[in-house]
This record gives structure tokens, sequence and C-alpha cells, in this order.
């Protein structure tokens, strides 16, 4: 089969490699219909995740049709469509079992190497890295998908697949950092970040009740969608106007109620930090660049809510921690337990409510994958959200 495999940085290829096999009874092969690439799978291109290996497939965000189904599958057969979440999870550990499926603990079996990084392991991801499992992406024609009666959600008929094949991912992302925010009406809600998490974030925080929601990025056309498609009320080009000093103007000098941080480790700012940050990194002194969440930390109101969705891989420096804790901010992050909004966020969509397929900017067949990085990561032709089209 063909698939998109990683070779270096900024060096991605398709070719042919050998077709997945069930290995397991809970394990189903699907026949890709759709993927998409991610803004994280920029992180693994530019070669900021450890641990990947000259051939890995990569993709997380993948649609299909079930072709085979292991012996103990009851809940899937072949020729079910079903979209499937980024983290696999085996339902049945402590973490699963509290719906924190991005934890699971039995997923990953390259735990030892999380736990050296991170004291913990989180759960194995699709086409990210071996140090998150190894795993097969779906940026391919075919993929075996573990804990296939855990994961794969089906699709309803009359749904296509531009419609649900973001509920794998950046969907009920942008919903996560919105609900971690604690909305209960009326609030002011800051995005870092206009890609399609930040998107997502800001069309799920007014589906959550905020009642003034500002968009920050440096890109006019994100800033466009954001305020057209998404439902920002207000936006700003960080390369325009001081940030702090705009959202105290908006908000009478308190601040927004939350700020979610949508951008993550290689985050862009004007002055001298970022500078610093960028040579830490080329030194390996220092992971992440962390400045987007640095400034929501001080745009944020006394007592409000920080919600980081931006990856972040390892280490940061110049952290505002006292600023957390002498203003009694709460800071809550995590990747995204995608089977607990799945079937929430697929209702919407079929009521209408939500529209997922305005991120779109580009489609492309999957032997064009290097493409749509390239475009994706130089922000070329206004390109928002690339899917690819692997049948």
């Amino acid at each position: 089969m063909k698939a998109n495999c990683w070779y270096g940085k900024r060096d991605v290829r398709v070719e042919d490699v050998p077709d997945p096999k069930i290995l397991s009874p809970r394990d189903a092969i699907v026949k890709v219909t759709s993927t998409a690439i991610c803004g994280s799978d920029l992180h693994l291109y530019n070669a900021y995740i450890p641990s990947l290996e000259k051939g890995d497939v990569l993709g997380h965000e993948f649609m299909g049709e079930v072709v085979e189904v292991g012996s103990a599958i009851t809940n899937l057969a072949v020729g079910d469509r079903v979209v499937v979440p980024f983290p696999i999870a085996c339902g049945h550990c402590r973490a699963c079992h509290d719906e924190l499926y991005s934890l699971c603990e039995n997923s990953n079996p390259n735990a030892w190497m999380a736990e050296k990084l991170w004291g913990h392991s989180p759960a194995g991801l699709f086409g990210y890295s071996h140090l998150l499992g190894g795993y097969a992406g779906g940026q391919a024609e075919y993929v075996r998908v573990p804990f296939a009666d855990v994961g794969p959600l089906k699709v309803p008929a009359g749904l296509d697949d531009e419609q649900v094949l973001f509920l794998s991912d950046i969907l009920p992302t942008g919903y996560m950092g919105a609900e971690m925010c604690n909305l209960r009406g009326g609030e002011v809600v800051a995005v870092w970040g206009a890609g399609p998490v930040g998107q997502f974030a800001i069309a799920s925080a007014r589906l959550l009740g905020a009642e003034r929601i500002v968009a920050i990025d440096r890109f006019p056309y994100r800033l466009q969608m954001a305020a057209e498609k998404a439902g920002a009320t207000d936006i700003i080009n960080y390369e325009e106007a001081d940030v702090y000093e705009t959202l105290l103007e908006l908000t009478g000098g308190r601040g927004p109620d939350a700020c979610i941080d949508a951008v993550g480790l290689e985050s862009h700012a004007a002055g001298p930090l970022y500078a610093v940050d960028r040579t830490k990194q080329a030194l390996m002194l220092e992971t992440d660049r962390p400045l987007a969440l640095r400034q929501a930390i001080r745009c944020c109101r006394n007592g409000g809510v920080v919600s980081v969705i931006g990856v972040y891989g390892g280490l940061i420096d110049h952290f505002p921690m006292g600023a957390i804790v002498n203003r009694n901010l709460t800071l809550r992050a995590g990747q995204c337990h995608v089977q607990r909004y799945m079937r929430t966020l697929l209702d919407r969509i079929q009521k209408g409510d939500l529209d997922p397929t305005f991120v779109i900017t580009h489609r492309l067949p999957l032997s064009e994958a290097k493409s749509g990085y390239d475009m994706f990561l130089h922000k070329q032709d206004g390109c928002e959200k690339v899917v690819l089209k692997a049948a």
C-alpha cells in the first residue's frame, strides 16, 4: 500500500509499505478514505518530537471503511464507515473508566520511554513517534486500529467524510479546550492561535455560552475566518497591536475570564524573548517556545482559567509561575480524550449546530502529501487545513 513516511526534518515521502495485518483479536483494519494534516504533524515535520525513525508512517486524523475485524470485535462489521480517534485506548483501565482516554494505561508499548521524559506515560497515539507507541499512522491507504471495540465511531448515513473527519482530533480538541474554561455563560474568552484547533476552540466557546471571543493570530486570512466562520467577536493581529493592552481595553481593565493556548511549542512573537527562545531551542537548552502560553497567563484576569490544548513536548524556560500562584490562576491542559466527546459533537453536527468543514481550504490526493505539508507549514495560498484523499 501507499503511505506517507517520515525520513527526517521536512522530508516526507509517499512510498510503498507493507499492508497492515490483524495482530490481536481486538484489532480492525480500516481502508482510509480521508485523512488530514494536523498542526501537530508539523512538529514532527520540523523534527521537534523525539524518537521518530526513518520510514515511520505519519497521520492521526483519519477515517474510512472497515475491511477486516479481529475475532473479539462485535460492534463493527466489514463495510462500516468509521472515524477513528487519535488516542488509542483499551477501554478497561482506570483512566479509560474515568473517560481519560488519552491517558490509557495499556496502549503505549513504549511507556518506559515516556516515563523517562514525563514521569508517567500517556496513551499510545497513531503516527506520533515511538515515544507514544510507534503505531503506524493514517496518512496511508490502510491502517491497523488496535482496541477497535473502543475507538472507532460509526458514521451515520447521509454524512460525508468531511463533515465528520475532524471528530478524530481537532474538533474534540477545540471543544475540550473550551470546556476546560468552565464556561457558565457571558464570559470573555481569548484564543491564541487561529489555526484549525483555535477555530474550533472559538466555535466551541460560542456553543458553550461565551459572550465575547477574541481571536489572536498574525495571519489576516486566519483572523478573517475566525470572525466570519468560527464566531469570534473580536480579532487581534499581534504584529499590529499589543495583545495585553488591547485585551485590557476590551475587558475594562480586567482581562479575559479564560485564555486558550491553541498554539503550542512553535509559537511566534515580536520582541527579544522570541530570539532567546529560538536560540535556546537551537542549542537544546529548551525544547519548546512557550511565547503564547506566557502571554495567555499574563493577560488572563485574576482568578481566571488558562486552558492549554497546544502541543508541548518537553521543557520551557521563563515560565511565569509567580503569576499563577499570586493571581490565583487555574491552569488546565491535556491531550484530548476524543472518545469522550465524539458522540456529543456528532449530534451537534447532525443538528446543524456546527459545520466543521469551514476550516478546509485545500484537498489533495495522498500522493501529494509533501506539497500539503509545505503549503501548511509556510501558510501558502491561504492554507488553513489540508485534507488528503486516500481513496
